[in-house]
C-alpha cells in the first residue's frame, strides 16, 4: 500500500494502478479539483502540487507536477495540494498576496502559480526577481500577464514566512520517518505492480526476477508514455528509495552522482564546475521537472537532444552499470549504441555516474539552442573541454547533442583543435571540421542546415572564451 501525508492528513492507498497519475487520483477520487490538467506532459505547471520530504531537523519542499507523477511516487512523502494552504478561512500569504496584487484572471493557471511560490515560501528563498523568474519558469499564463504574479511573489516572499505548517513540520517529518522506516513500497493489483526496493541489492534482485520492468527515478519521461502514448506500465521499479543510488561525493579527482539523484541536487555541485552548467541545467526544465528527474535517467533515455549527455561526454564521464552478476563501469562514450538505445542489458541500471574534475585552467563551456530560453528542448547543444600547454590545445574533447542519432564525440573536431594553437584561426578550421563529423536531420525542431550552422557558429562563442573575452563580449 501506498502510505503518505495529504495537507498533513495521512492516507494510505491499497492498490493504485502502476501507472495510476497523482492528477487523475487527486481529481477523479479525492476530487481536489484545484490541480489543473493543461499540457499533460508537465510544461504549463496547472497541475502543480508541492512535496516534502524529512531533510535534517525538517522538511525539503520542492514543487511537482502530478500529472505526470505515479501515485507510488508519494510513498513516505507530503503531498500539499492548494486546497491545504488556507488556515481555516484566512488564506495562505501566497493566495493573500496573489489577490491584493490581482494576479488572477480567468484563474485556470492560479492554483500552479500559487502552489510554486508556496514551495518558495516554505523553503525560505528570496524575493529577488531573478529567483522569482525561476521559480515560476514552469507555469504559464495566457491572460494576467506575469508582471502581477511576480508583483506578489515579491509580497509573499518579503514577510514573515510562518503558516498552517509552521508548527506541524516537525510532527510531519516525525511521521514520514515513521512511513519510511516500514516495509518497503510493494503494490500488486490486477492492472500490474509499483515496487521500491531500498537497497542496491534489491534493486538488482527485483530486475533480475522481472527484466522487463521499466525502471522509473522522477518519471519526468517516462509520464509521457502514460498520458501522450497511452501506453500501460504493468510493473514499475522506483530507484528513489535506494539510498546508495541518491549519494554524492568526490572521489579520486571525480564527482561521482548517484543515478537517482535529481537534478535540484546535482545542480550547485555541476554549476560549481562552470557557471554554463549552471545556466545548462536551470533550462533543461522547471523546478518542477528537476525536483524529480535525475541525470541517471536522462542518459538512460538515450535521447539524441537530451541537454547532459553532450556535457558530460565532454568532461569524460563513465557510468557504473550494476545488476545482479555484479558491476561494470562503460565509458559514455560507449553507452549510446543508436537511436535511443544503450549498452544496457535486461536486469541492469544505472547505479552512478563519474565525472573527472577539470584542472585549474582547464576551460569547460556547454552552450543550449532552442527556440525559448526556458524549459525548451534544445535543437543543438555544444560541449567543449580544453587543456592547454602553454598557448598550445594539450587535449580538447567536444560533443553535440541534435546533431546525430546519439549524444556524440566530434572527433574530426577534436584532432583540429589538439596541438594547434589558441587562435581564431584554430577555431575557425575546427568548426570547419563538423560537417565531416556530422550530417544532421531535418525534423520540427530544427533544419539540417540550421543544426549545422549554430553548431559552427558556437566556436566563435568558444573561442571568446578560450581566450576570457566571452564576458566582456555578451
Amino acid at each position: 500500500m501506498v502510505r503518505f501525508l495529504l495537507n498533513g492528513l495521512e492516507e494510505v492507498c491499497a492498490a493504485p494502478p502502476p501507472d495510476q497519475t497523482v492528477l487523475q487520483w487527486l481529481r477523479v477520487q479525492r476530487r481536489l479539483t484545484g490541480s489543473k490538467e493543461g499540457c499533460a506532459e508537465g510544461d504549463c505547471g496547472a497541475c502543480t502540487v508541492v512535496l516534502a520530504e524529512p531533510e535534517g531537523d525538517g522538511l525539503r519542499w520542492r514543487p511537482a507536477n502530478a500529472c505526470i507523477l505515479m501515485m507510488g511516487q508519494l510513498h513516505g512523502r507530503l503531498l500539499v495540494t492548494v486546497e491545504g494552504l488556507a488556515d481555516g478561512e484566512s488564506l495562505h500569504p501566497v493566495q493573500a498576496a496573489m489577490v491584493a496584487h490581482h494576479a488572477s484572471q480567468c484563474g485556470f493557471c492560479t492554483p500552479g502559480f500559487v502552489m510554486s511560490l508556496f514551495a518558495a515560501f516554505r523553503s525560505g528563498e528570496s524575493a529577488r526577481t531573478s529567483e522569482i523568474h525561476d521559480c515560476v519558469a514552469g507555469n504559464l499564463c495566457r491572460c494576467t500577464g506575469y508582471r502581477p504574479i511576480v508583483d506578489a511573489a515579491a509580497d509573499a516572499l518579503s514577510g514573515s514566512r510562518d503558516d498552517r505548517f509552521s508548527p506541524l513540520a516537525t510532527d510531519i517529518a516525525t511521521r514520514l520517518r515513521e512511513i519510511a522506516a516500514g516495509p518497503a513500497l510493494s503494490v500488486e493489483t490486477d492492472a500490474g505492480r509499483f515496487l521500491a526496493p531500498r537497497s542496491r541489492s534489491h534493486l538488482a534482485a527485483a530486475l533480475a526476477a522481472d527484466p522487463g520492468a521499466r525502471l522509473i527515478a522522477g518519471g519526468t519521461d517516462l509520464g509521457l508514455d502514460v498520458t501522450k502514448r497511452r501506453q500501460p506500465q504493468r510493473s514499475l521499479v522506483s530507484v528513489n528509495a535506494v539510498a546508495e543510488l541518491k549519494t554524492m561525493e568526490e572521489r579520486d579527482g571525480a564527482l561521482v552522482i548517484g543515478a537517482a539523484v535529481p537534478y535540484a541536487d546535482a545542480l550547485p555541485r555541476l554549476a560549481a564546475i562552470d557557471p554554463s552548467i549552471g545556466v545548462l541545467l536551470r533550462r533543461l526544465g522547471s523546478r518542477q521537472i528537476r525536483a524529480l528527474g535525475t541525470i541517471g535517467g536522462n542518459i538512460a533515455n538515450a535521447s539524441p537532444i537530451g541537454d547532459t549527455p553532450p556535457l558530460l561526454l565532454a568532461l569524460g564521464a563513465s557510468v557504473t552499470i550494476g545488476s545482479a552478476a555484479g558491476e561494470r563501469a562503460v565509458s559514455l562514450d560507449a553507452f549510446f549504441t543508436g537511436y535511443r538505445r544503450t549498452v544496457l542489458r535486461p536486469g541492469e541500471f544505472i547505479d552512478r555516474i563519474s565525472i573527472p574534475l577539470p584542472r585549474p585552467g582547464d576551460l569547460v563551456q556547454v552552450d543550449k539552442i532552442s527556440r525559448r530560453f526556458d524549459q525548451d528542448i534544445s535543437a543543438v547543444c555544444g560541449a567543449l573541454f580544453l587543456r592547454r600547454e602553454g598557448d598550445r590545445i594539450a587535449l580538447a574533447r567536444v560533443a553535440f547533442g541534435g546533431m546525430a542519432a546519439t549524444p556524440a564525440r566530434a572527433t574530426g573536431v577534436e584532432a583540429a583543435l589538439t596541438g594547434a594553437p589558441v587562435s581564431r584561426q584554430t577555431f575557425e578550421n575546427a568548426a570547419q571540421a563538423l560537417a565531416r563529423d556530422f550530417k544532421p536531420i531535418d525534423d520540427f525542431r530544427a533544419s539540417a542546415a540550421y543544426r549545422l550552422r549554430a553548431a559552427e557558429n558556437l566556436f566563435e562563442r568558444w573561442f571568446l572564451a578560450a581566450t576570457g573575452a566571452l564576458e566582456a563580449a555578451e
